[in-house]
């Protein structure tokens, strides 16, 4: 995999699309201290001022924060109802700190990834909270509502991003040491995304509908057409066969009622998990990282469906 440094206010120092990268060149002091133990590698660059690597780092930030709250949104609402705490998670005012914790969550591990000091972390993270907390006295004394509440944070959460990023825009980048497991969960980050938007469905399981089935196809007709990937040899002819297969089998699951249907539904996206395994390991169509994610969502959602119709026609 290309090595690539590591900046905190850089543009280049952003990795390309695709896998994640998992090592970096490490300064002989620090590499001597654990030689299996990649790290991030700070830069003398001077300052410029081209606006680029701010705007850059405040759009990482939005998704890295937008990541935190649907990937443990789900953990939440199942501790919530394994625990009994469904209603108090709830309240406006615990549900608006639920939502920092999260953003915080994904903002921090971004940041420290990217080589960022604990300060500047630090301060990121009280972007998230200062402005909920400076709310929760009017909402709790009846002066606003629940909307105003969070809408009003969400609104005094951006200056307060662009002031701790304006303030630490130019600040060198730290060595950041990554244990060997971390590298390897890295190298699989698709398998976790999957895994972790599927939590909330092993507590709650359900069948979805038959016509989600038609989503499994699609999606892989939509990249091949905007990756340009449909035009080997059979290439297309496979996929429109794929296409037919599942609309075939939606039809007949839409057809039938009960139990059949919902075996029928989850046998569709099972199999959708065997085809993206297919196309993980030729490379075609869509990118493997693609192929890896979507496998592992479809396996995890078809084993929560078998699930959910075992416990309902037991």
């Amino acid at each position: 995999m290309e090595k690539t440094r590591m900046y905190a206010d850089s543009v280049a120092a952003v990795p390309p699309p695709g896998p994640l990268p998992t090592d970096q060149p490490a300064p002989s002091d620090a590499a001597s201290l654990n030689p299996a133990c990649p790290v991030a590698a700070p830069s003398d660059a001077a300052p410029t001022g081209d606006t680029r690597p701010l705007l850059w780092h405040l759009g990482e930030m939005a998704l890295a924060m937008l990541a935190g709250m649907l990937l443990l949104g789900g953990l939440w609402d199942a501790a919530g109802a394994s625990l009994g705490l469904a209603g108090p998670l709830r309240r406006p005012d615990v549900a608006a700190l639920v939502m920092a914790t999260n953003m915080t969550v994904g903002m921090t591990v971004w940041m420290r990834y990217r080589a960022h000091h604990w300060r500047g972390v630090g301060e990121m993270a009280a972007a998230m909270y200062v402005p909920f907390l400076l709310l929760l006295v009017p909402w709790w004394v009846g002066l606003l509502d629940a909307d105003a509440l969070l809408l009003g944070g969400h609104l005094l959460m951006v200056p307060a991003m662009v002031l701790v990023a304006l303030r630490h825009r130019h600040d060198p980048p730290v060595v950041v040491r990554r244990h060997p497991a971390v590298v390897a969960l890295a190298r699989r980050w698709p398998t976790g995304l999957a895994v972790l938007m599927t939590v909330d469905l092993w507590v709650e399981p359900r069948v979805f509908s038959p016509w989600t089935m038609l989503v499994l196809p699609g999606g892989y007709l939509v990249i091949g057409v905007a990756r340009r990937t449909l035009r080997g040899p059979k290439v297309l002819a496979t996929q429109l066969v794929g296409l037919g297969g599942w609309v075939a089998l939606t039809v007949v699951a839409v057809t039938v009622d009960g139990q059949v249907a919902a075996w029928l539904v989850a046998f569709g996206w099972l199999a959708h998990a065997g085809w993206d395994l297919v196309h993980h390991r030729t490379g075609r169509v869509v990118p493997r990282a693609y192929a890896e994610w979507c496998g592992v969502l479809d396996a995890a959602l078809a084993g929560t469906m078998i699930l959910a119709i075992l416990t309902t026609y037991a």
